[in-house]
């Protein structure tokens, strides 16, 4: 005890601060990762990643394959945030109805690029909750930047505008979202939307419940790049109830 009171004062009087670190903003929540669709988005290795990474933050995970769990109304009854990676796919009505109920009585929900911005194209009331559509990405995997438009939102604060080679995903959207940051198509592979901006990070109310979504992660590679992981992990953050 001596010893540590004696490292203690040293550090004190040497003028080196000590912080005490700060409990997660996920400890204790309840998640449910919901992963499956088209292979070629590698569901399975997005899911387990971020699985991984709630588990360092003291969250309780939940991961399953399945849409019906959106039909088990005591698990979502008990959930704070919902993160979807299925690509296209299809969900009963009944699955559909039990996930915007949740979202919409306050469960949060959070995803990212054909995850949830491109499931389920038949259901619009889905479309509806997350704020935006896939259509297209015009020349495949191309060189773009990303241009952060909210520079103050604590999702953004602090990241500057970068540049990826992936997948530049044209999307109908919802006026009603909330664009934290934007990419502009040049205009090389369709002429005609050359100069159109598109949001590619978006928040977004849904009933009591909030909505995260970025258009980026078509790849593992791309959560190695620090903008793009800090923006998905700071929006889960953000959409947890």
């Amino acid at each position: 005890m001596k010893k540590l009171i004696f490292v203690f004062l040293l550090l004190q009087f040497s003028g080196i601060k000590i912080i005490a670190q700060q409990p997660s903003t996920l400890e204790g929540k309840n998640i449910l990762v919901v992963y499956g669709g088209w292979k070629g988005h590698q569901p399975e290795i997005f899911a387990t990643k971020i699985a991984d990474w709630l588990k360092t933050q003291h969250a309780n995970v939940i991961l399953s394959e399945s849409t019906a769990s959106y039909t088990d109304t005591e698990l979502m009854d008990s959930l704070d945030l919902v993160i979807q990676h299925i690509t296209m796919s299809k969900m009963s009505a009944r699955e559909s109805s039990g996930l915007s109920r949740a979202i919409l009585n306050g469960v949060g929900l959070a995803g990212c690029h054909g995850g949830l911005g491109d499931s389920f194209r038949n259901d619009t009331e889905f479309q509806y909750m997350v704020g935006g559509q896939f259509v297209k990405h015009p020349g495949g995997q191309v060189d773009y930047q990303v241009t952060i438009t909210e520079k103050e939102d604590e999702i953004t604060k602090g990241i500057r505008d970068f540049n990826l080679h992936t997948e530049q995903y044209y999307m109908h959207f919802d006026p009603l979202i909330e664009v934290l940051a934007t990419t502009r198509f040049s205009g090389e592979h369709d002429a005609w939307i050359e100069g159109v901006e598109i949001p590619v990070i978006w928040k977004k109310p849904y009933g009591k419940g909030r909505v995260f979504y970025s258009a980026l992660g078509h790849s593992e590679d791309l959560f190695e790049v620090s903008e793009v992981w800090t923006l998905m992990t700071r929006g889960i953050e953000w959409a947890t109830k």
